[in-house]
């Protein structure tokens, strides 16, 4: 399978287009964006300029992804997320003239491998999703996400946690969290899940 592009796609010239990526109708790649291999851009999906995007990324319908974000391999960006970069967004500065791009200073959204982040939800930068982790539908995150936590709400809060296959976790002893579908085990220490 080779890259497929649909004509109504913007793509910048300077953007990389790894191999075997699709890209649909009315997607927008800015300039000088990384797209890496085998991911998936659904319709009407934004990739800033600049945005870097692993192997393996699927970003669904009109999800918004400004610059600098960083979405590792493997990542799940649900339609219509949308990740901030403007800790002090305003149109005008305080003479009431209008901010242009040397006003301020991008701040960006990293999400880790394997982590997903639901339909709907708002990553507001800078903040990290760890890996594996899983941002519920709606969520507001407005502070990392540790690796394989689930968060939901707004603003987001850690209800659990998930393995690589996106199931919650269940609790398997002290400290001890298993995946039912893959035996996978995990220890929690300090608020962090390490795999065992």
């Amino acid at each position: 399978m080779t890259t497929t592009i649909c004509a109504s796609a913007d793509v910048a010239r300077s953007a990389r287009i790894g191999p075997r990526s699709r890209i649909w109708h009315l997607a927008q790649i800015g300039d000088g964006a990384v797209l890496g291999g085998d991911c998936v851009v659904g319709r009407g999906a934004y990739i800033g300029p600049g945005v870097h995007v692993g192997d393996k990324v699927k970003i669904q319908n009109y999800a918004l992804v400004y610059a600098p974000a960083r979405l590792e391999a493997g990542v799940f960006i649900g339609p219509a997320v949308v990740f901030t970069n403007d800790l002090h967004p305003r149109a005008v500065d305080v003479d009431g003239e209008l901010k242009t791009g040397r006003d301020w200073s991008p701040v960006g959204v990293l999400v880790r491998a394997g982590a997903s982040v639901g339909a709907r939800a708002v990553c507001v930068a800078p903040v990290t999703v760890g890996r594996w982790a899983m941002v519920g539908a709606g969520a507001v995150v407005i502070r990392d996400v540790p690796d394989f936590a689930l968060v939901v709400g707004s603003p987001a809060r850690q209800i659990g946690w998930v393995g690589r296959a996106g199931e919650r976790l269940e609790k398997d002893g002290d400290s001890v969290w298993r995946c039912a579908r893959t035996g996978e085990r995990f220890m929690e220490e300090e608020g962090q899940l390490h795999e065992i």
